[in-house]
């Protein structure tokens, strides 16, 4: 294995679904959802497949989708052209092409921890330097740091990366501090990667404004969302990058030689649900809203000091009360007595004690599954 890559191992949503199989556990730890998306994004893809179409698609994506995804925009009072949209495979390579187009090796990426591992493994990828800030606690959420943002920045950094809403404390960041992160991106000339993909699940009318809307943003932010979260079709991995042009192009080169191009039968099946299915992305928002307070109120009954989560569908837990070990080792100790499988945040982090004693339940899952979870941790 090559030298930067010797860090990453088996993610640990691979090996907590490993050994959640191994015992006979509930999976609360990866993020994906036991239900199907809307009934007609999947006929149109079996549609699509039985009717041969499924050859390459054209490298930036099918027009039809392009267009969606556009469209989709106008919802924010965006006006985004066809041509500043990107098709990719999922969000992940969305993240990672982005990094690599944009990014020359020896440069920083201001990473927010806890942060996606695959964001880690992207600056690698690109012979770059991950600088991981902390986020800081507000109340019973978390809050980006502006002050220390800064204070991380030097002549080699090239780009933020923000995850809002945040995975894995399910935080939202406020408009201030967002006007604050922006005023520093524009002083220091910096490029931000926004990654949005779960700007449709937010709780107790909490509203989603992208990155690229606040000042001076728009000739400098990379937005990148997917279908994976808002339609329930993980496996499906489509997922898109919106930019200027001149960065569009960029990170469209490094694309092109990762996976050249996406499935194509999905793709008529993800636009039709952008154009068409929002009301169904509306009524699963409302669904997880309950299945996260249920779920908080168990959490809260069996000893936990339970995190507020107004987006994602994450619940980040403390177990202080509980145990003074460390938060893989409180995962590893659930899943085997109590059968439920969480996500310890240590590991997402470069300075993990103030994250020791925290994990991450996902809240995806069918109420029968969540109430199976209730009980044995009850």
């Amino acid at each position: 294995m090559v030298q930067r890559l010797e860090e990453f191992q088996q993610t640990i949503f691979a090996t907590m679904s490993a050994k959640a199989a191994q015992c006979d556990a509930v999976n609360l730890g990866q993020g994906f959802p036991d239900e199907d998306g809307p009934a007609s994004m999947l006929q149109i893809a079996q549609r699509e497949i039985a009717e041969g179409n499924n050859q390459y698609a054209p490298g930036p994506g099918m027009p039809v989708l392009r267009q969606a995804i556009a469209s989709h925009q106008r919802r924010y009072d965006l006006d985004v052209a066809e041509s500043e949209v990107l098709v990719t495979v999922g969000a992940t390579e969305a993240i990672t092409a982005t990094i690599m187009g944009l990014v020359e090796p020896g440069q920083e990426v201001i990473l927010i921890e806890p942060y996606y591992d695959a964001y880690a493994a992207a600056v690698a990828l690109a012979g770059a330097t991950r600088v991981a800030v902390s986020l800081q606690a507000k109340g019973d959420t978390w809050e980006l740091d502006p002050a220390a943002i800064e204070a991380a920045i030097t002549p080699k950094t090239a780009m933020i990366v923000i995850n809002n809403p945040h995975n894995p404390t399910g935080s939202v960041f406020s408009s201030e501090t967002m006007c604050e992160i922006s005023r520093i991106a524009c002083v220091h000339d910096l490029l931000v990667l926004s990654d949005e993909v779960y700007e449709h699940l937010l709780f107790d009318a909490t509203r989603h404004r992208p990155t690229c809307t606040y000042p001076g943003m728009a000739q400098r932010t990379v937005t990148v969302s997917s279908a994976a979260k808002t339609f329930n079709a993980t496996g499906w991995k489509t997922g898109w990058a919106i930019a200027p042009p001149p960065l569009l192009e960029a990170i469209a080169q490094a694309k092109q030689f990762l996976t050249f191009v996406g499935a194509t039968p999905f793709q008529p099946a993800v636009a039709h649900a952008l154009n068409h299915e929002q009301s169904w992305a509306d009524d699963l928002s409302r669904s997880l809203e309950k299945k996260r307070d249920k779920l908080s109120a168990a959490l809260r009954k069996a000893g936990f000091r339970v995190h507020y989560s107004p987006g994602t569908y994450y619940l980040v837990a403390d177990f202080a009360a509980l145990s003074n070990t460390t938060g893989m080792d409180f995962c590893m100790e659930l899943v085997k007595d109590r059968g439920v499988a969480a996500i310890p945040l240590e590991v997402f982090c470069d300075h993990p004690e103030p994250w020791r004693s925290k994990i991450r339940f996902a809240f995806c899952k069918q109420d029968h599954v969540i109430d199976e979870a209730i009980r044995r941790l009850s």
